[in-house]
């Protein structure tokens, strides 16, 4: 297994109990309990986890947000094609709000070359096109989210609902047929109703694995969703209530 999958593996047993052992992981990942504590004193830089004496305890609170360095690390190849497949549905010239998280940050990085007017609501994605010789760049006002350098608060909202666009690229922390789309932060939440409602047409760009999740905050139900892209692993109740909502579904 490879380091980044190992991470992730484990970032999802801290969501399921507060602790991890580092001889229980070495087993169940088949590798050496030096690996293992590495792959802790990683988290713990990250600020996910407080390392103990054989292992680590969770300092995520129940239906926090992983940080934005761990989370970059996961399902990586699976956000590239996510992001290469968003590409394809943009024509030149339509105005775009790109929304922020790590799966846009790499819809950022697929049409540096293309011709677009983009709103980026994260600072890493801003700076991605800032160079990009054909991208026009509208930056919104707002404060900038600590950590995740998401750009939130009344500002941010103001300046979304000023303006019109062709296209909302949005990322979730947790997609469901029961609750629809959700996010863990709140200013998060207002912040994408606020492009949801300003947009004449929304694709979602999630992995399969926030179909097994619900956040805190609701931002809409499946009915406000245009298209969905995902990987083939998405559960295939959750593809048919996408499809019953009609929603257009592309896996990757």
């Amino acid at each position: 297994m490879e380091s980044s999958d190992r991470l992730r593996a484990i970032m999802s047993e801290l969501r399921a109990k507060d602790s991890v052992s580092v001889a229980e992981l070495a087993v169940a990942h088949a590798v050496s309990e030096m690996t293992i504590r590495r792959d802790l004193d990683e988290l713990a830089q990250q600020g996910v986890v407080r390392r103990v004496r054989g292992g680590a305890i969770s300092l995520l609170l129940r239906g926090e947000e992983p940080p934005f360095g761990v989370r970059e690390r996961e399902a990586t190849d699976i956000k590239r094609r996510i992001a290469a497949e968003v590409a394809t549905l943009l024509a030149d010239g339509e105005a775009v709000l790109l929304d922020g998280g790590t799966t846009t940050l790499e819809v950022a990085r697929a049409i540096r070359d293309r011709r677009l007017t983009v709103l980026p609501l994260s600072l890493q994605s801003a700076d991605e096109l800032a160079t990009a010789p054909r991208i026009r760049l509208v930056l919104p006002g707002g404060e900038v989210r600590p950590g995740e350098l998401n750009f939130s608060g009344p500002l941010t909202e103001t300046s979304i609902r000023s303006l019109r666009f062709d296209t909302a690229i949005i990322g979730c922390c947790g997609l469901s047929a029961e609750h629809g789309l959700t996010a863990h932060d709140l200013s998060d939440v207002a912040v994408k109703r606020a492009a949801i409602d300003s947009t004449r047409r929304v694709i979602v760009a999630t992995d399969s694995g926030k179909f097994t999740r619900t956040a805190f905050g609701a931002v809409c139900p499946l009915d406000r969703l245009d298209i969905v892209i995902t990987d083939t692993a998405i559960p295939p109740g959750e593809h048919d209530a996408l499809t019953a909502a009609g929603v257009t579904v592309r896996t990757v």
